[in-house]
């Protein structure tokens, strides 16, 4: 694979954001029909928990050979952007914002690209939608179903209720408790007790009863991209990653504004029949009984692959390049 890309540096909402960019191959250079757009199409990949921009490499390679720009950051606290020392710097609205500054660099202040989400990354596509919809071609999105604001449902009493003090969301929320578990049994095997997951049952870990006995590195998973993952949580920390889940009930606060409002952007979605997130308490319901469409009524298609786990992109690289091309060749 291909692993030559350009990495650049911008000021963007207040922080110094990285991001990895691949440019169209010579040969894909003016191929294809993309709907009128100017120069070639532009791709925003959004990664999720714990990854980073490099969780997108298979598709920005493949993507690009096929003639779009594509562009995947470190979110704020992540890699190498800067994390913010405030806990409540990381809610929905702050990641937005720091994607919309980005956006405007990339391809001017009223131009609109294409965007891929996975994960945390699905999260912030959907609020990038809801808040946005001017800046979002069409949108690919991954393991997260849209959930739309509900005044009685705030997140974290919410998963509390239904999966205990034990699941994983809700024992991220003590500022620096987390961390020391994780600094206490080592960066690789804290990000290998995640990354290794393909358990559908919620991810539970108990307090002072340690994870996973058996980890075992996946065949997507090589050991040079595992270093490269280590080499970044070991500079940067976990702390800016885990304050996006401290700041849940925060962002829920902020949209208030929004509720009852619709996800107005073209959309595909994209889930594994072995995702956690696609076992989660009312989520098949959901998906097929009618009422994801009704809260996103330009969803167009929404894939259920069998035998895939959380990590989809990187599990069935080709597959999803495959399904993201499909879907944007449509605009």
């Amino acid at each position: 694979m291909d692993l030559t890309f350009q990495h650049k540096f911008i000021k963007v909402n207040g922080i110094n954001m990285h991001f990895a960019e691949k440019s169209p191959s010579p040969a894909a250079a003016g191929e294809g029909d993309f709907g009128g757009i100017r120069g070639p199409p532009v791709i925003l990949f959004i990664h999720g928990f714990p990854e980073l921009w490099y969780s997108w490499r298979h598709q920005m390679t493949a993507l690009s050979a096929l003639g779009y720009r594509t562009i995947a950051p470190d979110l704020r606290g992540y890699g190498d952007t800067d994390a913010p020392e405030s806990v409540g710097a990381y809610t929905g609205l702050h990641v937005v914002g720091d994607l919309i500054g980005l956006i405007d660099a990339i391809v001017g202040e009223r131009e609109k690209v294409f965007v891929v989400g996975h994960d945390w990354g699905a999260i912030i596509a959907w609020q990038l939608c809801l808040l946005r919809p001017d800046r979002v071609r069409a949108l690919v999105n991954m393991s997260v179903v849209f959930d739309p604001w509900n005044p009685k449902r705030k997140p974290i009493p919410t998963w509390k209720h239904l999966y205990g003090d034990d699941y994983y969301i809700c024992r991220f929320q003590e500022y620096g408790a987390i961390e020391a578990e994780f600094a206490k049994m080592g960066t690789e095997r804290a990000l290998m007790e995640f990354l290794t997951y393909r358990n559908p049952s919620p991810l539970r870990l108990p307090k002072g009863k340690g994870y996973s006995v058996h980890l075992s590195r996946p065949s997507w998973l090589s050991d040079y991209d595992l270093q490269y993952y280590v080499s970044k949580y070991e500079k940067k920390g976990f702390t800016g990653p885990l304050n996006y889940y401290r700041n849940m009930d925060r962002t829920w606060e902020l949209m208030a504004p929004l509720s009852k409002a619709e996800v107005k952007v073209p959309v595909k979605f994209i889930i594994g029949d072995q995702d956690l997130t696609y076992h989660l308490h009312g989520v098949k319901d959901y998906i097929h009984g009618g009422r994801f469409k009704a809260n996103v009524p330009l969803l167009d298609q929404v894939v259920v692959l069998e035998g895939v786990g959380h990590f989809l992109h990187e599990e069935r690289p080709d597959d999803i390049s495959k399904h993201i091309h499909d879907y944007f060749l449509t605009f």
